[in-house]
């Protein structure tokens, strides 16, 4: 799918997400698998979920030389452990954790954060914070851009509505 986004881009960044278990079991399956997705799909740089817990990933795929964007607060790709699809970094420590997680994503070397599904006010404290640009989804206004997902914006669910999305039909 993301070899036919970079087929029909002439001209955007093309952030290829790192599909789950590709990057957390080891820095040496990060790198093999980073390498490989760039090569088949000819996306422009790869995205990882996690905060701290990835940063390490994180400097080494960019220190081969593939540009890494990270994503903070909801992480779809492990919503189980945060018992489904809440707002993150409600409470004071949860809030700290994510902050001090943009900050080392950062400093990984990550070049821009995804903020998802956190508090506006947070979402703004992180882009006053950090030098790279954020992207909210479902995180306010603040960010340096948004994200909206094919499916919120076409109304595609049927159990569960974001909060950042509404349903015209």
């Amino acid at each position: 799918v993301t070899s036919a986004v970079v087929r029909g881009s002439k001209e955007a960044l093309i952030v290829a997400d790192m599909p789950f278990m590709s990057y957390q079991s080891s820095i040496d399956k990060a790198l093999e698998n980073a390498g490989k997705f760039i090569k088949k799909s000819g996306a422009g740089a790869v995205k990882l979920e996690g905060g701290t817990e990835v940063c390490n990933i994180i400097s080494s795929i960019v220190n081969i030389g593939i540009p890494v964007m990270g994503h903070i607060g909801l992480k779809p790709q492990s919503f189980h452990q945060t018992s489904g699809y809440k707002i993150q970094g409600k409470s004071i420590n949860d809030a700290e954790k994510i902050m001090l997680d943009a900050i080392e994503v950062q400093k990984a070397g990550a070049f821009a954060i995804v903020l998802e599904g956190i508090p506006s006010q947070l979402a703004e404290k992180i882009t006053e914070s950090v030098s790279i640009p954020t992207i909210g989804i479902g995180a306010g206004p603040s960010c340096d851009g948004q994200i909206q997902v094919f499916h919120d914006i076409l109304g595609l669910f049927d159990t569960f509505i974001p909060k950042h999305t509404k349903q015209f039909a």
